[in-house]
């Protein structure tokens, strides 16, 4: 059995494996992290989206698009985890090159500032991270209560989604606890409301939101998503009132469909792994557990490729295929579980 490696974290103490861990956690955690090597290898400046689950290869994009964070946030894990000066250098080029999202109209600067940054261990990077919160401050709109998704990736700016709660509540609370929990509790009031599920509103004026349809409310992922928002806030807020709100968004299945009313659709892993970070956040370690194990015994393949994530049903991209953010938060969670990093980092 592979036994997890001590790693320093970012108080630069080693933190020792935790005595309880299953014994598929480890070969687990290297394989993916061996992937991520490889796939550094692969593509070069440019950073991976997705890859296609028969042949391992990565669409990527340029500039790092939402998920240029995930990529580094994997450098930076992967650093910690073999201690390997070429993957710390590399994670240090990788936020570096975020730097060009920290005025962009979007609030997926949440995803992309604090996953890209929440496990480097050097003053640059914590001076992005800085520079982004206080850009996405000042984005903040007082009358609506949260910071607008924004026009970066085209479409009406003036839209509330559930993709842009993860990561902004975290790095919103880093300069602004107030903005950072109205930003929550309005997403809460809209996604949740009238009991039903609805993961994107677009603000019509002069006062009243107007559910959208994309994303769909059987979207698995919005689901995972505001439940790790959640669990900030019970976290970095003291929101413990959430508690409620973070029991309802708990998945009935260790991995969900893509999309909740298509039970016999695609699969998406990637929403399993969020919800087992948010899990181990929470401290429902046996429900981490749970997903964990689905996940390492059934669509982890022996490279260490997390298939049969969706990343988008409704326009049918990238259907089954290797998501850069669920091999991120996997590592996340198996690193997490393994007692290597503390799961309120991430």
């Amino acid at each position: 059995m592979s036994t997890p490696r001590a790693v320093k974290g970012s108080a630069g103490m080693a933190r020792q494996p935790r005595p309880d861990v299953p014994d598929w956690v480890a070969p687990a955690l290297d394989s993916v992290l061996e992937r991520v090597a490889a796939t550094q290898t692969e593509v070069g400046d440019r950073f991976p989206l997705f890859a296609d689950p028969c042949t391992g290869r990565w669409t990527t994009t340029g500039r790092g698009s939402w998920t240029g964070g995930f990529w580094a946030g994997l450098l930076w894990l992967r650093a910690r985890y073999a201690a390997d000066d070429g993957a710390h250098e590399a994670a240090a080029k990788y936020t570096a090159r975020l730097a060009d999202w920290v005025h962009a109209d979007t609030a997926a600067r949440g995803l992309i500032f604090w996953y890209g940054t929440a496990l480097a261990d050097t003053r640059e990077a914590t001076e992005l991270r800085d520079r982004a919160a206080r850009a996405c401050r000042d984005a903040y709109d007082a009358g609506l209560g949260l910071v607008p998704w924004g026009s970066a990736f085209g479409g009406p700016r003036l839209l509330a989604r559930v993709d842009g709660v993860p990561g902004m509540v975290p790095l919103l609370a880093t300069v602004d606890e107030q903005a950072a929990e109205a930003h929550l509790r309005r997403h809460l009031e809209l996604c949740l409301d009238n009991g039903s599920f609805g993961w994107s509103w677009w603000y019509e004026r002069p006062a009243r939101w107007v559910p959208c349809d994309d994303p769909p409310p059987g979207w698995s992922r919005g689901r995972a998503w505001l439940l790790l928002a959640v669990a900030d806030a019970v976290h970095r807020l003291g929101a413990d009132d959430l508690a409620d709100v973070a029991r309802r968004l708990i998945p009935a299945h260790a991995v969900p469909p893509a999309d909740e009313t298509h039970p016999g659709g695609p699969l998406d892993t990637s929403a399993a792994a969020i919800s087992a970070v948010a899990l181990l956040r929470l401290g429902r370690r046996e429900g981490a557990v749970g997903i964990l194990e689905e996940l390492v015994r059934t669509h982890l393949s022996g490279d260490g490729r997390l298939l049969d994530g969706c990343y988008d049903l409704t326009t049918g991209t990238a259907t089954r295929h290797e998501l850069i953010w669920g091999d991120f938060f996997l590592a996340c969670a198996l690193a997490a579980l393994a007692g290597l990093i503390d799961p309120h980092e991430i």
